[in-house]
């Protein structure tokens, strides 16, 4: 084999770039930016933002998610979760575009890009970061993987809320200001409950297939109907805490300005009534801008009540 069988041509390149991107899945990477941004606008309206703990526990928390992604793409082909019935967006390793050794490949190298950022947020913020990257990072992979995935028993919502909504966005205000501020933890409640949001769709989705594989996520367990509900009520319970902070006349009637959002729960909850399986996959993605709008309203809310 000479060198120039060994080169890789540009259209390779891209088709490689292509399914790896894939595999990292964009559309849900807003679950991760979402809790980062409203951390950094409370410490910021709380004048104690710092801009390098703030790009770091962004960084973090995309790496966690990608992460995370990747662990479910090979862990629900190796579980046998990934069937021809899959409604899902595309998996790389059910479709054979990369092996279940390069996505766990890919899986580990990111993790500890997140973990080697973490260092410096661990020198910022001490050993409580030390034991929430740890932590991260087991469940990211313990979602799908291990003798006892959470997923698989109808934990996720639990895990998605704290790591989600206390852990991402009270850690986010701790690593710059060193302390959490009251409005850190009523913030982390909405973001918990949208995320939560997110993964009911996905499970809603995905129920029968789940249902067929043995995968007892909360949605199989509850049923189509309840399920319904659930979603409704993390759409409409977010809408409550900003609410409930106003009438608390320790913030300004600024703090309800993520309420320009509501037109767009509408469709969200007409689509969950209406479509099944595949034309989901848009609902999904949908719910996932929802509360990247909610947490850019909510954000600028606070910081002009700060003001």
């Amino acid at each position: 084999m000479n060198i120039m069988d060994m080169m890789v041509s540009p259209q390779q390149q891209q088709s490689i770039l292509k399914i790896w991107m894939l595999a990292v899945r964009p559309k849900t990477l807003p679950a991760a930016v979402g809790p980062v941004l409203v951390g950094t606008a409370l410490v910021a309206g709380d004048q104690a933002f710092r801009i390098g703990p703030a790009l770091a526990a962004l960084l973090a928390a995309l790496l966690l998610q990608i992460g995370s992604n990747l662990a479910n793409d090979v862990f629900d082909f190796k579980k046998g979760m990934d069937t021809k019935e899959r409604t899902g967006p595309m998996r790389v390793t059910q479709a054979g575009l990369l092996s279940p050794r390069q996505v766990l490949a890919g899986m580990w190298t990111v993790f500890t890009l997140a973990f080697l950022i973490g260092t410096y947020l661990i020198w910022v913020g001490g050993w409580p970061i030390l034991l929430i990257g740890v932590l991260s990072i087991i469940t990211a992979i313990a979602y799908t993987g291990g003798p006892y995935p959470l997923g698989y028993h109808g934990l996720g919502e639990i895990f998605v809320f704290i790591f989600f909504g206390p852990v991402a966005v009270c850690g986010t205000y701790y690593v710059q200001a060193g302390f959490i501020g009251a409005s850190a933890w009523w913030a982390s409640i909405p973001m918990g409950f949208l995320i939560c949001a997110i993964l009911v769709v996905n499970n809603y989705r995905d129920m029968e297939t789940d249902k067929k594989g043995g995968k007892r996520t909360l949605a199989v367990r509850l049923g189509p109907s309840c399920t319904r509900l659930e979603y409704y009520f993390f759409l409409m319970a977010s809408q409550l805490v900003p609410l409930i902070m106003w009438l608390s006349g320790e913030y300004s009637l600024w703090m309800i300005m993520s309420w320009i959002s509501l037109p767009l729960i509408r469709p969200l909850v007409r689509d969950v009534q209406t479509k099944k399986g595949v034309a989901l996959n848009a609902t999904l993605a949908g719910t996932a801008r929802f509360s990247l709008i909610f947490s850019i309203l909510f954000s600028i809310g606070y910081l002009i009540d700060k003001l």
